[in-house]
């Protein structure tokens, strides 16, 4: 079998080529038809090449509420909210309204179902939690774009279906006003990588958070990410004080700043799209910073095809040959980096 085809981003977009051929050899059926068969037979064998760890892609639990009534408070913050407020879609518990601009509707409130609130699961401050993306500090025009791909169904996978609803039921505009609060919020670092060959057992929680179960077991971390949060109490209620620690394999970080550096030596440096900093530049985002677990599967999404909008073949052939240890690696350095 020709390698070329087993590489991800051909092989995992069995459609689009398909729909290339097929306008090639359109003026002639037999040919068409025998190249076509050809075709999928080829990438049959590789489909599957790429593969969506369990760590990575939770399935998401279905929610049991607890205690609903339950009034709690969160150190720093004088505001009071139950936890039906707090896990609520549509009225988000702001606990630190002084800390930024006021919030458009849509991220407060949303615009009723199936559109919910933008700060439910980036918060108010765009941290984000490990299931969802940091928003702070990243460009409109790219937050645009992606929502863009969404609704279009070129950026799709199990961690993007949640957002469908929200963006095909969201007006344009609506979009375009979270996209400018969130552009202009500082980025704050919200995500430690710790190297560890041992790690808490975890279950996990509301939107597919992982949680450290309460007997305290430990268990070996093997070739995975878990992010975990700092304080249990405090992620439960969505406190944008509390952040998350990212155990990874231990000399991770010092293989994804050797892979970065050997990045770095060729025409594809991620500077050069990136900025100096890799803070973004122009509509390119910044991936200094953020979770590990997010730009990890924001890397494998591009190897697999599931981020194939107009913007996205440059990242696509960058990442076409990583393996998931190298993105692993990658995704942990870039955390330890300067927001």
């Amino acid at each position: 079998m020709p390698s070329f085809l087993c590489r991800p981003s051909y092989a995992l977009k069995p459609v689009q080529e398909l729909v290339v051929l097929s306008a090639v050899l359109d003026h002639n059926k037999v040919v068409k038809t025998a190249l076509l068969a050809f075709f999928f037979v080829l990438v049959a064998p590789c489909a599957m090449a790429v593969e969506f760890p369990e760590w990575a892609y939770p399935a998401v639990p279905p929610h049991v509420p607890g205690h609903p009534e339950a009034v709690q408070h969160v150190p720093g913050s004088v505001l009071r909210f139950t936890q039906a407020q707090i896990d609520s879609g549509y009225e988000v518990a702001d606990w630190y309204p002084d800390e930024h601009p006021p919030m458009p509707r849509i991220v407060s409130q949303g615009a009723g179902p199936p559109v919910r609130a933008c700060a439910m699961c980036h918060l108010p401050s765009g941290a984000g939690h490990p299931e969802t993306a940091g928003l702070a500090g990243q460009p409109v025009a790219y937050a645009m774009r992606q929502l863009q791909d969404m609704q279009t169904g070129a950026r799709t996978g199990s961690r993007a279906a949640s957002m469908l609803p929200i963006v095909r039921g969201a007006t344009p505009e609506l979009l375009l006003e979270a996209s400018e609060y969130y552009a202009h919020l500082p980025l704050v670092r919200f995500t430690h990588v710790v190297e560890t060959p041992m790690v808490p057992k975890t279950m996990l929680g509301l939107g597919g958070v992982r949680y450290a179960v309460p007997e305290g077991d430990l268990e070996p971390l093997g070739e995975r990410i878990i992010e975990i949060p700092e304080d249990a109490d405090r992620a439960h209620s969505r406190d944008s004080h509390s952040g998350f620690i990212a155990h990874v394999p231990p000399g991770s970080v010092a293989r994804g700043e050797a892979l970065l550096a050997g990045v770095a030596s060729t025409p594809a440096s991620c500077a050069a799209c990136h900025g100096p900093a890799l803070h973004g530049d122009g509509d390119v985002p910044g991936i200094a910073g953020r979770s590990t677990l997010s730009t990890f599967r924001a890397l494998n999404d591009y190897q697999a095809g599931n981020r194939a909008g107009p913007a996205t073949p440059p990242m696509r052939s960058i990442v076409a040959e990583m393996t998931q240890g190298d993105m692993m690696a990658i995704a942990a350095y870039l955390t330890t980096l300067q927001p």
